[in-house]
C-alpha cells in the first residue's frame, strides 16, 4: 500500500471511528424511550400477582425485572373514561370522564396528554391498537395518525367456525344479523388472525424502525384482550383444564350491599346465549372464566413478542416500560360480571414499571392511575404540566415500603370511593349532594368485600373520617 493510500485508509478509519464514537455518545445522551403497554379489562389476574391458575410468563418476567405495584387502583372503572383520566392525569368528576365513550377533546379540551407532552419535548410518539378509546381523540398529540388493525369485527370468525351443532349455528347466524355473537370462541387459528396478534406484529416492526432513529420514542401499544368477547386461539384455551375452573368463593351478593352497588352486567348480556335477566348458568360461568384466562395468556404471549423485539433492538437498556390494565373486571364475584361498579374487583388494577438501572422490587403503597403522568415525567426528566392531580411515585422505585399516600379515589357515576390502607368506603349521592347509599369494607378482615359494615355503630367514626376525605376530594375537583 502506497503512503498516500495508507494515509487515506487511516483517515477513513479515523473518521469511521469518530463517527461511531459520536453515534454511541448520541445514543447515550438520548432521553430514555417509553414503551407504554395498555391491556383492556386486565385485573391483577396474573401469576406474578399470586394467581395460582393463570399463566402469564411474559408479564411475570417483566415484573421480576421491574417494579410491581400491588395496591394500585384505577380512577374510573370503564375503558373510555379511565383512559382519558390516565392520559391527562386528571381525576374524574360526576360530569367529567364518566362513560366508556368519553372523549378527552370534549371533557378536557385544554389538557395535554402524556404522548402530547412527550412529543412536545422531543419524542416521536406512536399509538398502536387501543390506547385512547377513540382513535381520533387528540390524534394531533401523536407524531403519526394512531393505528389500529384494518380488520372486520372479531365476531366474523365465529360465522365460519363450525364446532357447534347445526341448529345452534342457525340460531347464532340469526342473532348475529342483529349484531350479537357468542361471548367466547377457541378456533384453531394463528395469533395474528385476531387483533392483538396484528397489533404485536406492527409493534415489532415499529420498534425495529424506531430503534434506528436518534430521536427518543414514546411507543404506546394497546391490546384488546381480555375484553369481551373471550376469543383466543385454541392453544391458549388448552393451557387450562376446564374441569379445574372454579366459580369464585363469593358468587353471591355481599351482605347488606345497597342496590346501587349491583348492576345487571349489560355488556355481557348483549352476547348470544346470555340471559336477559338473572344469573348465567354455572356451566357458562365456568366457560367465561376459562375464556378470560385464555385471553390473558393470549395477550401475554403478544406482550412477550413486543418485549423480545425491544431487547433485540438494542434499546431495552434505554427504555422505560410500563404495563397497565385500564380497570378491573368481575368474574362472578358478588354475582357480577364486567366492570362498572365500585367493588375492588373493578377498581384494583395491575401496574408494572421497568426502569433502566433500577432494581426489581414490589411496593404495597397506595397508587392510582392519575399518578402515571407525573411519574413518567420524573423518570424521563421532563417538566410536569400544571393540570396534574396525581403524585409521582418515582421515589417508590427506590424504596417501595416508604410512607406514601393515605388514600386514593375512584368515581363511577354517582358513586365515589375512597380507598385507604385498611378500608374501602363508597357513597352514592344525588346531584344536590344528598347521600342515598353507602358501603364500607374492612380489607384487613374482609379483603373480598363480602359484608358491608357501614351501619355498625363501632364504625361511625371511621365512616365520618372517610366521608370527609371524599368531600375534600370532590371540593378539589370543582375547578375546571
Amino acid at each position: 500500500m502506497s503512503s498516500v493510500n495508507r494515509r487515506q485508509f487511516l483517515a477513513a478509519t479515523a473518521a469511521s471511528l469518530i463517527s461511531a464514537s459520536f453515534f454511541q455518545c448520541a445514543k447515550q445522551r438520548k432521553k430514555p424511550n417509553v414503551l407504554f403497554i395498555a391491556v383492556d379489562d386486565l385485573r391483577p389476574e396474573l401469576g406474578c400477582y399470586g394467581h395460582p391458575v393463570v399463566k402469564s410468563p411474559h408479564i411475570d418476567a417483566l415484573a421480576a425485572q421491574g417494579s410491581m405495584f400491588t395496591n394500585t387502583f384505577c380512577n374510573v372503572p370503564v375503558c373510555g373514561a379511565s383512559r382519558a383520566s390516565l392520559l391527562t392525569g386528571i381525576r374524574p368528576r360526576r360530569d367529567r370522564f364518566v362513560t366508556y365513550d368519553t372523549r378527552m377533546t370534549e371533557d378536557a379540551p385544554d389538557a395535554i396528554t402524556i404522548p402530547g407532552h412527550f412529543k412536545k419535548h422531543g419524542y416521536y410518539a406512536i399509538s398502536l391498537g387501543k390506547v385512547a378509546h377513540h382513535r381520533d381523540d387528540n390524534e394531533n398529540h401523536w407524531s403519526e395518525p394512531p393505528w389500529r388493525p384494518d380488520y372486520p369485527a372479531e365476531r366474523g370468525i365465529q360465522v365460519n367456525w363450525r364446532d357447534y351443532q347445526t341448529e345452534m349455528n342457525r340460531k347464532i347466524a340469526a342473532r348475529q344479523e342483529n349484531g350479537a355473537a357468542w361471548p367466547y370462541e377457541w378456533p384453531e387459528i394463528d395469533d395474528n388472525k385476531y387483533y392483538d396478534g396484528k397489533i404485536a406484529d406492527r409493534a415489532v416492526q415499529d420498534i425495529q424502525r424506531l430503534s434506528r432513529a436518534d430521536q427518543p420514542f414514546f411507543l404506546a401499544v394497546g391490546f384488546l384482550k381480555p375484553h369481551l368477547p373471550f376469543n383466543a386461539p385454541k392453544k391458549y384455551w388448552d393451557l387450562y383444564d376446564s374441569s379445574e375452573i372454579r366459580l369464585p368463593d363469593n358468587y353471591y351478593r355481599p351482605e347488606n350491599a345497597p342496590d346501587a352497588a349491583i348492576h345487571n352486567f349489560g355488556e355481557l348480556r348483549a352476547y348470544y346465549g346470555v340471559p336477559a335477566h338473572g344469573p348465567v348458568s354455572d356451566d357458562m360461568a365456568r366457560t367465561l372464566i376459562h375464556g378470560y384466562y385464555a385471553c390473558v395468556s393470549f395477550t401475554d404471549a403478544q406482550i412477550g413478542r413486543v418485549l423480545d423485539a425491544l431487547q433485540e433492538s438494542g434499546e431495552a437498556d434505554n427504555t422505560i416500560v410500563i404495563l397497565w390494565g385500564d380497570h378491573g373486571w368481575n368474574l362472578g364475584e358478588h354475582t357480577l360480571w364486567c366492570k362498572h361498579c365500585n367493588f375492588k374487583t373493578s377498581l384494583r388494577v395491575p401496574m408494572i414499571v421497568k426502569v433502566p438501572g433500577k432494581k426489581a422490587s414490589q411496593s404495597p403503597a397506595l397508587t392510582e392511575y392519575v399518578d402515571i403522568f407525573p411519574t413518567l415525567c420524573d423518570l424521563a426528566g421532563l417538566p410536569k404540566p400544571s393540570q396534574l392531580h396525581g403524585e409521582s411515585y418515582a421515589p417508590l422505585l427506590e424504596d417501595g415500603d416508604r410512607p406514601w399516600k393515605k388514600a386514593v379515589f375512584s368515581q363511577w357515576h354517582e358513586g365515589a370511593t375512597v380507598k385507604t390502607e385498611r378500608y374501602a368506603y363508597t357513597e352514592w349521592t344525588h346531584d344536590n349532594g344528598e347521600v342515598y347509599a353507602k358501603m364500607l369494607y374492612d380489607h384487613r378482615t374482609d379483603p373480598n368485600e363480602n359484608v358491608n359494615i357501614v351501619d355498625r355503630e363501632e364504625n361511625r367514626e371511621i365512616v365520618n373520617e372517610l366521608a370527609d376525605l371524599l368531600e375534600k376530594n370532590v371540593a378539589s375537583l370543582l375547578s375546571p
